[in-house]
C-alpha cells in the first residue's frame, strides 16, 4: 500500500447539526481513507442521512468542518464539492432517456459531444445497460433505474461517491444482486464511497469499515468482523445479527450465575454481585456431541424455523432463563439429526464465545 493510500481522503471534524432545539448529529469526527468503502449504519432517525447530507453540502452544519483531500469544503456549495450521489428514490429525469440521464452532468460541464458519447457508452457497459440506452425510466425495473442513477453519479469521475439508502426500495433478490454489483464496481474504480443504510446485512457484505450510529453519535466503528464479534454494547450486539441475552449476576472471577446455572465467562471488567447480561450468538451454541465441559445446559425444543440454508431452533431451559434460547444450525446438519419439537438436548457454548455486558 502506497503512502498516499494510507492518508485520509475525507475528514469530518467535530461536526454537529441542529434543527431548532433538536441535535441531529453531535460532535462527530471521522477519517476515511482514499478508495475505502464505508457505511453509516443505524436505525431510522439516528442521524446517518443528515451526516451524509452535510458532507455533500445539502445541509449546512451547525459546527465543525469537512476536509476533502486537504481542501476545507465546509462552506462550499454542493456544486463546488467533488462527489456523485445516488438517492433512494433514484431521482432520474423522467423526460430524458437513459443515455441523456447519464450524460446530463457531462453536458453541464461542457464536454464535447464525442467525449460525452464515449463516456456514456463506457458507463452503460459498466452497469450492463447498453441495450437500454434509448429507453425512459418508466420502461425500466427498479434495479435498472438504480443502475442508471449509479452510472449518472459516476459519469464525471468524482473522487467521492455518496449512496443514500440506494437499495431500500428494491425487492430482496434485486438488492442482493445490486449490492454485489456496486461493491465490485467500487473496487474496480477505486472510488472512495460512503453508503447510508439501516440494513446490517448490506453493511456487513459491502463495507470495508462500518460506523454504527445511534441518537446522532457514532457509538462504534470497525471492520464488519470487528463490529459483529466485538460489539461494545447490547444495542450493537442485537442490531448487528441475532443475539441471546440472559440475565445474570457475577458470583466470582470467571463465573456468572444465570438463574440456577453457573456460566464460565470473562469477568475482568466486573465486580462480584454485579448484575450483567450474558450474550451468546445463536451460531455459537452447539450440541454437546464431544463431551465438552465448558458451558453445558439442558434445554427442550419449543419451535423450529426453516430459513433455507439454516434452521433456527428455539429452546426453553427453566434452569437458565425464562426467555427462549436461540440456536442456528445448517439445514444439512438439522436433516441428519432429525430434530423435533419436544426433544430435550444438551447444548454447549464456549467461554470464549460468551460475552458479558453491563446492564
Amino acid at each position: 500500500m502506497s503512502e498516499n493510500s494510507k492518508n485520509s481522503y475525507l475528514e469530518v471534524k467535530n461536526l454537529s447539526k441542529s434543527f431548532g432545539n433538536f441535535e441531529a448529529i453531535k460532535d462527530i469526527s471521522i477519517s476515511i481513507k482514499e478508495g475505502e468503502f464505508v457505511c453509516f449504519l443505524g436505525p431510522s432517525g439516528c442521524g446517518k442521512t443528515t451526516l451524509l447530507r452535510c458532507i455533500a453540502g445539502l445541509e449546512t452544519q451547525t459546527a465543525g468542518s469537512i476536509i476533502q483531500k486537504n481542501n476545507d469544503i465546509s462552506n462550499e456549495p454542493p456544486s463546488n464539492r467533488d462527489f456523485g450521489i445516488v438517492f433512494q428514490s433514484y431521482a432520474l429525469f423522467p423526460n430524458l432517456s437513459v443515455f441523456s440521464n447519464i450524460a446530463y452532468g457531462l453536458i453541464n460541464n461542457k464536454w464535447k459531444k464525442i467525449d460525452v458519447k464515449k463516456r456514456v457508452d463506457e458507463l452503460l457497459d459498466l452497469v450492463n445497460l447498453t441495450d437500454h440506452a434509448h429507453k425512459y425510466s418508466s420502461q425500466l425495473s427498479g434495479g435498472e433505474q438504480q443502475r442508471v442513477a449509479l452510472a449518472r453519479a459516476l459519469a464525471t469521475s468524482p473522487g467521492l461517491l455518496l449512496l443514500d439508502e440506494p437499495l431500500s426500495a428494491l425487492d430482496a433478490k434485486v438488492r442482493v444482486f445490486l449490492r454485489k454489483q456496486i461493491r465490485d464496481l467500487q473496487r474496480q474504480l477505486g472510488v472512495t464511497t460512503i453508503m447510508v443504510t439501516h440494513d446490517q446485512e448490506e453493511a456487513q457484505t459491502m463495507a470495508d469499515r462500518i460506523f454504527v450510529m445511534k441518537d446522532g453519535e457514532i457509538i462504534q466503528s470497525g471492520t464488519p468482523s470487528d463490529i459483529y464479534t466485538k460489539a461494545n454494547s447490547p444495542f450493537i450486539a442485537s442490531f448487528i445479527g441475532s443475539m441471546n441475552f440472559i440475565p445474570a449476576k457475577i458470583i466470582s472471577s470467571g463465573k456468572a450465575q444465570c438463574h440456577q446455572v453457573e456460566i464460565n465467562c470473562k469477568t475482568e471488567s466486573f465486580s462480584d454481585n454485579q448484575v450483567v447480561q450474558i450474550a451468546i450468538r445463536p451460531e455459537d451454541i452447539r450440541f454437546n456431541q464431544e463431551n465438552e465441559n465448558d458451558n453445558l445446559i439442558t434445554a427442550k425444543i419449543n419451535e423450529i424455523e426453516f430459513l433455507g440454508a439454516f434452521q433456527r431452533i428455539y429452546f426453553h431451559s427453566v434452569k437458565v432463563s425464562t426467555d427462549p434460547i436461540i440456536m442456528d444450525i445448517s439445514s444439512s446438519i438439522a436433516r441428519k439429526i432429525q430434530l423435533a419439537i419436544g426433544d430435550e438436548l444438551s447444548l454447549y457454548f464456549s467461554e470464549e464465545d460468551t460475552k458479558v455486558y453491563q446492564v
